[in-house]
């Protein structure tokens, strides 16, 4: 892949030997990076007989940090760190007629429908983050049921205010993708992820949340969910 300054970038191999695959590709690239490597990656990398010849530095890429969560802490809010967390939802809760959903096939328009409006109101066309994070969003509601991912959508009034959808990683694990809704409706963000979570991953032990990619509103909100671990990963690039 090409970033925005047209440097040729890779993401961590699939394979038996990945540390491997990127010390070949160093030695035959000099133009070159690697993103979004995990930690242990990195750690194989610095213990690799070809590491320092090469000039590799990494870059830790915060950004890009993983937040993962307590399952249960998050379906029940517990205690007075949750306080405010239990507050926006009881709020969305009491306060709006609501019928919750989940997302099945029938409602895969619907939900193209709420991320258009999101997108509208947040001028998407003038960020290219937005952008490409919009046409993945549509790429995976057009194969939602090929990929077997699971989601739910809230409406008010029989207007979408809010959806996500998620998928099991591993076997006491499960990754939310993607998380929308509209904030005039208050607590609408803390409504969809909790209904979601007790409807459909009731057993879940751990929630990987993903990253915040550097927004300060969307690091606040990850950070309040209080994470229990950070899946932290680097930018690698060769020095000059």
């Amino acid at each position: 892949m090409s970033g925005s300054d047209n440097t040729l970038f890779f993401f961590a191999p699939i394979g038996p030997k990945p540390a491997d695959v990127i010390i070949t590709l160093f030695e035959n690239f000099n133009e070159i990076e690697f993103h979004r490597i995990p930690e242990q990656l990195t750690e194989n990398l610095r213990g690799h007989e070809k590491f320092l010849a090469l000039n590799i530095e990494i870059f830790e890429d915060r950004d890009n940090w993983d937040y993962v969560y307590e399952g249960e802490n998050l379906r029940d809010l517990p205690g007075n760190r949750y306080r405010q967390n239990r507050r926006w939802l009881n709020k969305f809760l009491e306060n709006y007629d609501y019928e919750f959903k989940i997302l099945t096939e029938d409602e895969v328009a619907k939900t193209k429908k709420l991320q258009l409006e999101w997108c509208i109101l947040r001028e998407c066309e003038d960020d290219e983050g937005l952008e490409q994070e919009e046409k993945a969003i549509y790429d995976a509601l057009d194969n939602f049921s090929a990929l077997h991912f699971k989601g739910a959508l809230i409406c008010v009034d029989n207007k979408c205010v809010a959806y996500t959808f998620g998928e099991k990683l591993n076997s006491d694990t499960i990754v939310i993708h993607i998380e929308k809704a509209h904030m005039e409706y208050e607590g609408a963000y803390q409504a969809i992820s909790n209904l979601f979570l007790k409807s459909s991953f009731k057993n879940a032990m751990f929630v990987n949340r993903e990253q915040d990619l550097g927004v300060p509103g969307l690091r606040r909100a990850k950070e309040s969910y209080k994470p229990i671990h950070m899946v932290q990963k680097s930018i690698l690039y060769r020095k000059t």
